[in-house]
């Protein structure tokens, strides 16, 4: 007997499968209970959107190929998880469903145009003939799901298209080749041909809008993975060797280059270095590394060669722990949807059960023809059109609405959730500041100015940085292209530097005219014995209280000049702030930034708790600690560093400007960057919750007043039969009443 890990698993706690054969949320619901009643399982979670389910064991051996053949009886299937198929598969879904959808709608157009529109010669016939692809190509999904489901004595919506669809086209059929049965007892004849036909179309078409939506959804992972590089350079036996990034094992010394993504996390042990940490801090600001330091995977080299001792490879590193949590927040299932698979499933058994019964009664106290006439009737009455526009039809036009207003929704999840926030968890650079530093100060020594040298230091701040690598040369030369905008460039050739040195971590040093000077950080002026007057060193003081980071400027003897660079809060930051005060809503600030920066945006803008420092997994367990606290959570960031705060959060909001992995990780983007966008998206989430809950109930109200009469209960006082056709109609004036009130969602007040 084999025992890998295709068979059984030991020593493990939990499992994780992709599922095959999923349809709608509530096949995982039904797929969850069964797997649940099965022995040695103590936990499941089987999610629809990425089509897995998790695992958790009681025991720590389990045979994987008996539950694999346990969960085929129920007509799914799962499988080892494996990303790459996963996406591969969803491809080949989707690919499937529009084809299914453009064959059902060549043929649906023509059948609509014929029944409602253009009476032509043997109408039945032709219908008849061009329905038929619709039923058995564009259908057959429905059908064979309803089938498995029944055969396990389930169902879900897929039971409701199918008997409502496939009844209406017996029904039609029946009618087509044998009117003279139904005529001889009296019985108007009518074909409903248009309304299989355009049921299944209009399903298709919302199930091609929801895998492209999950299809999306899967996109953060997929750019991700993509952070992990293909191929990596290894040092065996001091020669490089070309590898697969999947053979590093730990304790490898691995080559990388400039510009080069590192594989695994690790040491440098040869080299330094400027490193891009910006998808773990979310800084914008690349951190000098030397020897000692740590680097993590996914993170580029920006300059010069580095070698690292591999510590943590594969599943092990910090972007694959980031990865695999942002896979399980996605996981989630919307409440809204849960609540109508509930309705769904206590409707479809409890319509089947009148329809049998009027069939029982009436073939017992009636005729046969009476019978199956009114047994089509109450079938079709109780259609699923109303109640699967209810949903969908709400959040589309709310969604576009939010469309027009800069809101862009993808998780109508947390469309629904947004409604409940209490607490709002903001990052801070590029999202509460403008996430692009720029020089808020530069003063030069009393000394400077009194010798009128200040528009001459100028000019040798700006040539040396304009040589040099260090990320914030570019603010610095933006800063004196701004002030020399006025003045002009003249002059500048009469100045030669000579001797540039770039020194990494520190700074620059270069001559003029054999003068030495100095352009770096404090260390770095102190390392040379450099002296500080004290009117800039009262405002080095000053600068540093206020979290900004600092270049001095100096010549051999003393420090000339000093320029102070900072984040800009964004103006409609303040105004945010202050109206989430104002409706009880806690704020929270989380920054990879210093403490001293962090501290000083936070008192600026009115934030009591904020943290600084915080690596990206640590966002996500504050994420999960306000929500073990009973809080709904709205998270917003802008990096791949808040990727998995933002998935994890009940309500994950990215700005247009942040990563992509940030933008598909969240379930809403503003497209103006203004965070009171996050209110509106509140206001209008409020609004389409309660056109939901009057859309369920125009999907109800029609069914509840006409199964009645479709039973046929006015006979024996009025003699009075609900036709089909005018069970069709009710149908259909159900479907009217749920599109028309979603409508009103274009002009609902927001302000």
């Amino acid at each position: 007997m084999e025992t890998d890990a295709k068979t059984t698993s030991e020593s493990a706690e939990k499992l994780e499968f992709t599922v095959e054969g999923m349809t709608c949320a509530s096949c995982a619901v039904n797929l969850e209970n069964f797997l649940k009643k099965q022995k040695n399982i103590e936990t499941v979670s089987v999610s629809f959107p990425d089509h897995s389910a998790r695992i958790t064991l009681k025991s720590e051996k389990i045979s994987i190929k008996k539950l694999q053949k346990a969960v085929q009886k129920t007509g799914f299937q799962i499988i080892e998880k494996n990303r790459s198929k996963r996406f591969e598969n969803e491809k080949i879904r989707l690919k499937e469903l529009k084809n299914r959808l453009i064959i059902s709608g060549i043929f649906t157009f023509p059948i609509f145009i014929f029944s409602m529109f253009w009476k032509i010669p043997f109408a039945e016939y032709i219908l008849f003939t061009l329905s038929l692809p619709v039923l058995i190509y564009g259908g057959k999904e429905f059908f064979i799901n309803a089938f498995r489901q029944a055969r396990q004595g389930m169902s879900n919506m897929d039971t409701l298209v199918a008997l409502s669809t496939g009844t209406a086209f017996l029904f039609s059929v029946l009618t087509t080749f044998l009117p003279e049965f139904f005529e001889k007892n009296g019985l108007l004849t009518h074909v409903y041909y248009e309304s299989a036909a355009v049921i299944i179309t209009l399903i298709l078409v919302g199930k091609y809008a929801e895998e492209s939506a999950k299809s999306r959804t899967s996109f953060a992972v997929k750019k991700l993975m993509q952070l992990q590089p293909d191929t990596v350079t290894i040092i065996e036996e001091g020669q490089p060797i070309e590898k697969s990034s999947g053979e590093i094992q730990a304790r490898d010394r691995i080559l990388v280059k400039a510009g080069e993504r590192i594989s695994a996390d690790g040491q440098v042990i040869v080299g330094q270095s400027f490193v891009d940490e910006s998808m773990l801090s979310g800084e914008p600001l690349p951190v000098p590394k030397k020897i000692g330091d740590l680097v993590k995977a996914g993170t580029i080299n920006q300059n010069g060669i580095l070698e690292i001792q591999a510590t943590k490879v594969g599943h092990e590193t910090l972007l694959a722990r980031i990865i695999q949590r942002v896979e399980e927040a996605q996981a989630g299932k919307p409440p809204i949807q849960k609540m109508v698979d509930k309705i769904a499933g206590i409707f479809v058994p409890t319509v089947l059960g009148i329809a049998f019964l009027t069939f029982l009664i009436w073939l017992i106290f009636g005729e046969f023809a009476y019978a199956f006439s009114n047994f089509i009737a109450v079938l079709i009455i109780a259609c699923p059109c109303a109640l699967g526009l209810a949903t969908p039809t709400a959040l589309t036009v709310g969604i576009g609405r939010g469309a027009s207003l800069g809101i862009l929704i993808k998780d109508a999840e947390q469309l629904q959730k947004i409604a409940e926030i209490d607490a709002v968890v903001l990052d801070k650079t590029g999202t509460i500041t403008e996430g692009n530093p720029k020089v808020t100060n530069c003063i030069f020594s009393r000394k400077c100015q009194e010798t009128q040298k200040e528009s001459f230091y100028q000019k040798i701040i700006y040539l040396a940085e304009s040589k040099s690598d260090h990320p914030l040369a570019k603010a610095v030369l933006q800063y004196f292209e701004n002030q020399f905008s006025e003045t002009g460039f003249n002059n500048f050739k009469d100045i030669q530097i000579t001797n540039f040195e770039n020194i990494s971590g520190k700074g620059i040093q270069f001559k003029i005219s054999e003068k030495q000077f100095f352009i770096g950080n404090k260390n770095f002026v102190y390392e040379n014995k450099i002296s500080i007057p004290t009117d800039l060193d009262f405002a080095i003081k000053e600068f540093e209280a206020e979290g900004k980071t600092l270049i001095l400027t100096a010549d051999k003897e003393e420090v000339f000049g000093v320029l102070a660079i900072a984040d800009t809060i964004k103006k409609s930051t303040f105004s945010f702030i202050e109206k989430l005060h104002q409706n009880k809503i806690e704020v929270f600030m989380l920054t990879g930034d210093h403490e001293k920066s962090a501290q000083q945006v936070a008192q600026e803008i009115g934030i009591k708790n904020y943290k600084a420092g915080v690596l990206p997994d640590e966002k996500g367990k504050f994420i999960q600690h306000l929500q073990n606290q009973g809080k709904i959570v709205a998270m917003t960031g802008d990096g791949i560093n808040d990727s998995e705060a933002l998935a994890r959060a009940d309500v994950g909001i990215s700005l247009a400007g942040g990563s992509d992995i940030a933008l598909e990780s969240a379930g809403m983007t503003l497209l103006n960057s203004d965070l009171n966008g996050i209110l509106t998206a509140k206001k209008l989430s409020e609004a389409v919750l309660k056109t939901i809950r009057q859309n369920l109930f125009w999907a109800f109200i029609y069914n509840v007043l006409a199964i009645p009469l479709a039973m046929g209960i006015l006979y024996p006082l009025t003699g009075f039969l609900l036709n089909p056709m005018v069970g069709g109609l009710a149908m259909a004036m159900s479907s009217v009443s749920v599109v028309s009130n979603s409508l009103r969602l274009k002009y609902e007040n927001l302000n």
